[in-house]
Parts: structure tokens; sequence; C-alpha cells
């Protein structure tokens, strides 16, 4: 199957996820609160504040959907979304469920409450059969940081695959966002699990949130 091919194949499915109305179903703080496994699941990860909620709630065109803060590390659990209109029971499961992932690499939380965080996390990307992507998202005005190598260690050892997703492109000139694309697929080239391609978005504009539905679209598909 081509590029193109696979590509008019995604924009149906990506219209129907990302059309229909999204809602919040559970916050998750230990493993033993998980949805039972059922529909695919695509998460977001990202330092603290680096714009997770608000590039969720662009996605599906619903300010409110994820909950934004000026205060990092607000996000202290899995929290998840499905399109609404499923009741979950008998087979009537939603296409996909997006999962909003704790912040990491916030510095002045405290430690019992960050080591609680990434046990979480871990015990999630290891043990988690629907998990068909994650998102790692990194601040364009900052690229790839220490903490972020570490997390993408981890997806590597973990085997999960994911795709950097460059966020507020709006706050650099546009002529840099090309080469930091070149510069971030550089850094990820000879990592194992990275999906060899950057998406560079703006929640605020709304750029290459198009781009992103149908990464995801397909993610969910296997794809």
């Amino acid at each position: 199957m081509t590029q193109q091919t696979e590509t008019k194949t995604v924009v149906p499915l990506a219209g129907s996820l990302f059309t229909t109305p999204w809602i919040f179903i559970r916050g998750v703080p230990a493993m033993k609160f998980l949805p039972p496994e059922g529909p695919p699941e695509i998460a977001f990860a990202g330092r603290s504040n680096v714009g997770k909620s608000s590039l969720i709630n662009a996605l599906v065109g619903h300010k409110g959907l994820a909950r934004t803060s000026n205060t990092p590390g607000r996000t202290q659990e899995l929290n998840y979304f499905v399109p609404d209109g499923y009741s979950g029971k008998d087979g009537d499961l939603p296409p996909m469920a997006m999962v909003d992932m704790p912040g990491y690499g916030y510095a002045k939380a405290p430690k019992d409450q960050v080591d609680a965080w990434t046990k979480l996390v871990f015990d999630y990307l290891r043990g988690r059969v629907t998990l068909k992507r994650v998102y790692v998202l990194i601040d364009s005005r900052h690229g790839i940081k220490k903490n972020d190598e570490e997390v993408l260690s981890l997806l590597d050892k973990a085997a999960v695959s994911y795709q950097i997703v460059l966020t507020k492109t709006d706050k650099i000139k546009a002529a840099g966002v090309p080469k930091l694309i070149a510069e971030t697929l550089e850094k990820i080239r000879k990592r194992p699990a990275a999906f060899p391609s950057v998406i560079a978005t703006s929640s605020e504009k709304g750029h290459g949130m198009d781009e992103l539905r149908e990464a995801i679209a397909l993610a969910a598909r296997g794809g």
C-alpha cells in the first residue's frame, strides 16, 4: 500500500474521531483503577508545562476537556478521554481512548509524589497491551532536554512506540521550525522505538493539528 493510499484511508477515520464530542471518563492514580483493556489507547507524555492539556483540547476542539493550569505538575493521574456516545458495555466500546500522562521534570514536587507518578507511568507503559503509541511533547523553544532523553530511553527499553510532537511552534521564528525538526530527527535516529517522523504543532494557532489527528488515527489502527 502506498503512503498516498494510506493517507486517503486515514482521513475519514480521523474526521469521525475528532468531530465527535469527547468526554473525560476517569483519573487513574494507580494501576488497579485502570479501565478494562478494550479500545486502542494513545497516550501523551511531556515535561510539566509543555502544553499537553492545550494540545488535547485543540485536537478535539473542546477548550475545557483537559484541565490546563499555570501550575506545572497539576496532572498527577492518568487521565482518560473517549468519544461520547458509547456505553462501554456489551461490545459498545469507543474506537479509541486518549490518555494524558502526568508531566515529568517538575523539580518542586515532593519526592514521594514524583516517585509515585513515576511508578504509575512505568507500570502503565510496561503492562498496557492496548497502548498503541505515546506522543512525547517537546517544547519547541527548548528542544529535547536531559529528562526528555530519560523518558525516551524508558520507552525504548519498554519497546513502546513513540512519536515526537513539537509544541508551541508559534513562539519561535517560522524559519527555525524545519531546522528544529531536522535536529530532532537526528537526535532520535538511532532510538529503536522512535517513529521516524516529527510533527510540529501550535495549539494556539492550530498548526499541525490535522497532521497529528491523522497520525493518531493511523496509530490507533496499528499503523
